[in-house]
């Protein structure tokens, strides 16, 4: 007989600290991680104590934050469908008081759309305060459906959901407009450290990102994404942090930057569609909640100010990883032997506890 309420263990560990700036959060942090891949541990330890030597940390910037709702009517023709999308336009502010009749926290943002046939794919926007948004901008979007049906004639129900949001899928269109949290991280590493601490050079990581995460992903077809593992931290983060694990489909599509600036090594991580919240579904659970407490994402504020402050922490953990793989991957063999080492050390820990 089965438990409806059971729960699957995965192991976790607390890495770091590591430093971050920005304008958002100036912390220095442990980061927890839920995984089974039990070398991501020390790889993204090793990043956090780079960003320890340097000086500004991880500088995390905010730079856009939106939940994304599609919905589809079906007009009579394309010219209905052209005619309905220029009265939502002029309807915004009528339709974010429907927004504000149904939510306390969602703010309808933006409207943007697409026309195919007599299909009309609308996208709403929303900001959701300390929520990830995914339940509010739903609601918020049927509410907003409704009212378009019953106030803009020769349009028809389609679907509460049109796939133009996107939800869980890799897409163009949320790199470019960006659904969740847009961070952008960067670390200026003094060339010391890359050698002390990487045990590799500026020139070597630039080159290795342009053919591997540049070329490689454009040869693979990769969209709007240019990294090497960043679904790695962003799992292991989600898990621990009681996130919905299926976003790290869109959230890990990113884009990795090095320069050589005369041997120290400038590194940054980009993620337009980081998707997480602080409150909602999996929140309740008590090793979240301490897990959250303790990252400083249980602070009285406006809302939102936590689940920002938990995204630049959470784009700040990618980067620790990202740097500390490519770093391995300069050198033939590193990136193997650690794995084997790791992985034998930590089987052996569990047949001897």
């Amino acid at each position: 007989m089965t438990d409806a309420h059971a729960i699957a263990g995965v192991p976790m560990k607390w890495v770091g600290p590591l430093r971050i700036s920005g304008n958002v959060a100036h912390t220095e942090t442990h980061v927890p991680l839920a995984t089974y891949e039990s070398p991501l541990w020390p790889s993204v330890g090793r990043g956090a104590k780079v960003s320890m030597l340097a000086e500004q940390g991880i500088v995390a910037t905010l730079v856009d934050e939106r939940m994304t709702r599609s919905v589809l009517v079906e007009a009579t023709d394309a010219l209905t469908a052209h005619t309905a999308a220029q009265a939502i336009d002029t309807r915004i502010d009528e339709l974010r008081e429907v927004v504000r009749g149904c939510s306390r926290y969602a703010q309808l943002i933006g409207i943007r759309h697409e026309i195919t046939a007599n299909l009309l794919f609308i996208r709403f926007e929303f900001s959701t305060g300390d929520a990830s948004g995914h339940n509010m901008a739903t609601l918020a979007s049927d509410a907003l459906l409704g009212h378009l049906l019953k106030t803009i004639p020769g349009i028809s129900y389609g679907s509460i959901s049109g796939n133009y949001c996107t939800d869980k899928k890799a897409t163009a269109i949320n790199g470019i407009l960006g659904r969740g949290k847009n961070v952008v991280t960067e670390l200026l590493i003094p060339q010391q450290v890359v050698t002390d601490v990487l045990h590799t050079t500026a020139a070597k990581v630039v080159e290795l990102n342009i053919r591997k995460n540049l070329l490689g992903t454009l040869l693979a077809g990769g969209i709007r994404s240019a990294n090497a593992h960043y679904a790695n931290m962003l799992l292991g983060f989600y898990l621990a942090t009681g996130q919905d694990a299926a976003n790290i489909v869109e959230g890990s599509q990113g884009v990795t930057m090095a320069e050589d600036r005369d041997g120290d090594l400038y590194f940054s991580c980009t993620l337009p569609n980081l998707i997480v919240g602080t409150v909602g579904n999996g929140k309740g659970l008590g090793f979240v909640e301490t897990n959250l407490t303790r990252l400083g994402c249980r602070a009285d504020g406006e809302p939102g100010t936590n689940a920002r402050r938990l995204a630049v922490i959470a784009a700040a953990t990618v980067l620790c990883g990202e740097l500390s793989l490519l770093a391995a991957q300069t050198n033939p063999g590193e990136l193997m032997r650690a794995h084997l080492q790791l992985e034998r050390d930590h089987t052996t820990a569990k047949v001897g506890a």
